[in-house]
């Protein structure tokens, strides 16, 4: 073979691995991924979240980033309610909140506005406190798929929100626990956490119009296939439980139940599953709301808090 035959061998060989053509978004937008700890959470920069919702590419590698770090950030995010609205609808369909009120110019962003002065201002949307441990509306038979939420306005210090691994708070349970919570069923509701505090009445209609749902206490991830321990702050009880083994009466086994769910439901507390957000106004955080829980700190005293959210509508649990 000739040395020129060669060299053209050569090219045929290697040429079908080289890109012909680099696109321009591309190179604009090489996201640098930063985590934020070992278990949970990735800073997303060099990425326009306005930009974003013009490139399928881009939005393809948020969302393998999105399902590998559970949660993920983004600073500096200066967009408009509808600019935030069509990044998240890329993501798959979204719907308002059940109870809470939308934004005036993007009908599905949820306002969250939290001002103890509330009462002076006909401008306040919500008043919230959202200081423990939960994921979003699972006591709908649907619960979110996920959430994009953007600080527009906050104070200068607290305010931070957490969120907990709960594929890695399953997988780190004890195995007898695991045995025992297999094929378990829990009931979530909105009653006792949104109306306990109002007139019978209200509460009542409310839970008529949002009845109590049953979950599997540990799902399949629809996506990673991950298990996940499932239950939070709307979880009031398992609907399943029993012990006949070595009890009296059904009653000796109800105290087992309730230190089982509470058991669970600390899980997310633990500080090794968790990641933490100081907030700056701008900043984006995007999760999974099947696979973790949060927990917005109110730490921040009278300051004024307001965030926008964009819920990625979810499918029945299996």
């Amino acid at each position: 073979m000739t040395a020129a035959a060669t060299a053209q061998n050569r090219t045929t060989q290697v040429s079908p691995t080289a890109p012909a053509i680099i696109r321009p978004s591309v190179r604009q937008h090489s996201i640098k991924v930063e985590l934020c700890t070992p278990a949970i959470g990735a800073e997303l920069s060099n990425v326009s979240l306005a930009d974003a919702a013009q490139d399928p590419d881009l939005i393809a590698e948020i969302r393998a980033l999105w399902l590998k770090h559970k949660v993920v950030f983004f600073r500096d995010q200066q967009i408009t309610p509808m600019e935030h609205q069509a990044f998240a609808a890329q993501f798959g369909e979204l719907e308002p909140h059940p109870i809470a009120p939308s934004h005036p110019e993007a009908d599905k962003l949820l306002v969250l506005y939290r001002n103890l002065d509330a009462g002076k201002s006909s401008t306040v949307e919500k008043i919230s406190r959202e200081n423990l441990w939960h994921s979003d509306i699972t006591y709908k038979k649907t619960p979110p798929r996920g959430a994009i939420l953007r600080r527009e306005l906050g104070p200068d210090t607290g305010g931070d929100t957490m969120w907990s691994n709960m594929a890695m708070a399953y997988e780190r349970l004890p195995e007898a626990i695991k045995q025992r919570i297999d094929g378990l069923y829990a009931k979530h509701s909105v009653e006792p956490s949104f109306f306990a505090q109002h007139p019978r009445e209200e509460r009542l209609a409310a839970a008529e119009k949002l009845p109590a749902v049953e979950h599997p206490v540990v799902l399949i991830h629809p996506e990673t296939g991950e298990k996940v321990l499932f239950v939070n702050a709307f979880t009031t009880h398992f609907s399943n439980f029993w012990n006949f083994k070595d009890v009296r009466c059904g009653n000796d086994f109800m105290p087992e139940a309730h230190h089982l769910l509470n058991y669970l439901t600390s899980q997310a507390a633990i500080p090794e599953y968790q990641v933490r957000l100081k907030w700056r106004d701008n900043t984006v955080a995007m999760w999974d709301n099947l696979l973790c829980q949060h927990y917005a700190v109110a730490d921040y005293g009278n300051a004024p808090r307001k965030m926008l959210r964009a819920t990625l509508a979810g499918a029945p649990l299996s």
